[in-house]
C-alpha cells in the first residue's frame, strides 16, 4: 500500500526496530563522537552501532558511567536532513519531520532551515516540521500516535493538527538513578534539591509542558516508588484500555519488566512495550532511567498538579 505521507522522527525518538516496523516510520541518525576521539553515526539499533564491535546496551552504559564526559551527541545537520527530505519529496511524498523538544537540542531548528531550503527548489513539497517538545520514547510514542491516525486514513494535515493539540498530553512516569547526567546536559529543571545519586532514594520525574525532566518527588526504595508511579498513572492516564503504553529503560531491564507487569495487571492497556535507550538519548540521561510513556491529563502549567499529587502520594 502506498504512504500517503512518511513519518520521520530523528533519532532522539527511541524507536526500536521493532517499533519503527510495526508503525512504519523512518528515522534521521545522527552523530557522536567517542572517547577516544572517533565521530560516529547515531543509530537505533545496538547491531549498528559503531562505537565498539558487538556493542552491547549493558557495555555501553558501564563505559558511559565511567566517563560520561568522553562521549558528545550532536543532531543531523541542515544538509543532511535537506538531503533525506529529497529522497520524499522527488517522489511527490509529504513529509512529517518530527523532532526533539526545540529546548533541549538544535535539531528541530536545522530541519526547519532544511525544509526551507528544500522549498526553494521544489515549491510544491510538502514538508511539516513538528516540535514534540519531547523526549526520548515520549517523542517516540507521538510519532506512534501519528502512524496510528495516518493509518485510519487521516491525512498529514489532520494528524499535525491533532499532534499540535495534543503534544502536552504525552506523559513520562518513572525514576532516573543518577540526575548527574540529565542535569549536565540541561534536560532537567529544578534539580539542585535533588542532585547526584541517592542511594536508596527513587526520583521519580515527570516533563514539564517543554519536555524537560521535572523531579517531582522522591521515594525510598523501589517498593514505594511502583506504588507510586502506579498511584500517579491511574490519576493522569485517559482511556487506559486502549492506550499503547511504551517502557525506556537505560540498563534496568529488570525493573522495566518488574514495571510492565505491574502495569498490564492494573490497566490492561491495548500494549506494553519495553524499549532500550539508544546512544543519542542514553548519552544525555545516562544509565538508570526507568520510565512508562502515555497518554494522558494535559499538564499543568509548572506542574502545579502533578507536583501536588505525588505529595500525597507519597504520604501514603
Amino acid at each position: 500500500m502506498d504512504k500517503k505521507f512518511v513519518i520521520l522522527a530523528d533519532v532522539l525518538s527511541d524507536l526500536s526496530e521493532e517499533l519503527r516496523k510495526e508503525f512504519d516510520i523512518e528515522y534521521v541518525p545522527g552523530h557522536l563522537t567517542y572517547p577516544d576521539g572517533r565521530e560516529g553515526v547515531s543509530r537505533l539499533s545496538w547491531k549498528e552501532c559503531d562505537y565498539l564491535p558487538e556493542t552491547t546496551i549493558e557495555r555501553f552504559f558501564t563505559d558511559l558511567k565511567k566517563n560520561p564526559k568522553g562521549f558528545t551527541t550532536a543532531p543531523a545537520n541542515v544538509q543532511e536532513c535537506y538531503n533525506i527530505y529529497e529522497q520524499y519529496v522527488k517522489q511527490g511524498i509529504p513529509v512529517l519531520a518530527m523532532s526533539l523538544s526545540s529546548k533541549m537540542s538544535g535539531a528541530y531548528s536545522f530541519s526547519v532551515k532544511a525544509r526551507e531550503e528544500i522549498l526553494k527548489k521544489y515549491p510544491d513539497a510538502q514538508i511539516y516540521c513538528f516540535d514534540s517538545l519531547r523526549y526520548s520514547m515520549g517523542f517516540g510514542l507521538i510519532a506512534i500516535q501519528a502512524s496510528i491516525l495516518r493509518s485510519q486514513g487521516k491525512s498529514m494535515q489532520e494528524v499535525v493538527e491533532y499532534l499540535e493539540n495534543n503534544k502536552n498530553r504525552y506523559h513520562q512516569m518513572g525514576w532516573l538513578d543518577d540526575l548527574s547526567f540529565v542535569a549536565k546536559k540541561g534536560r532537567i529543571s529544578h534539580a539542585k534539591a535533588f542532585f547526584g545519586t541517592l542511594i536508596g532514594i527513587k526520583p521519580i520525574g515527570e516533563f514539564d509542558q517543554n519536555g524537560m525532566i521535572t523531579v517531582l518527588g522522591k521515594a525510598k526504595g523501589k517498593k514505594a516508588a511502583f506504588k507510586t508511579l502506579l498511584g500517579y498513572i491511574e490519576q493522569t492516564i485517559e482511556n487506559a484500555e486502549d492506550q499503547i503504553i511504551v517502557i525506556a529503560q537505560s540498563n534496568r531491564k529488570a525493573e522495566a519488566e518488574e514495571y510492565k507487569q505491574l502495569l498490564q495487571e492494573k490497566f490492561n492497556p491495548k500494549k506494553i512495550y519495553i524499549c532500550d535507550v539508544f546512544p543519542a538519548s542514553g548519552i544525555n540521561v545516562g544509565p538508570g532511567l526507568m520510565a512508562a510513556y502515555y497518554y494522558g491529563k494535559p499538564i499543568s502549567q509548572d506542574l502545579e498538579t502533578e507536583k501536588a499529587l505525588i505529595a500525597d502520594l507519597l504520604k501514603n
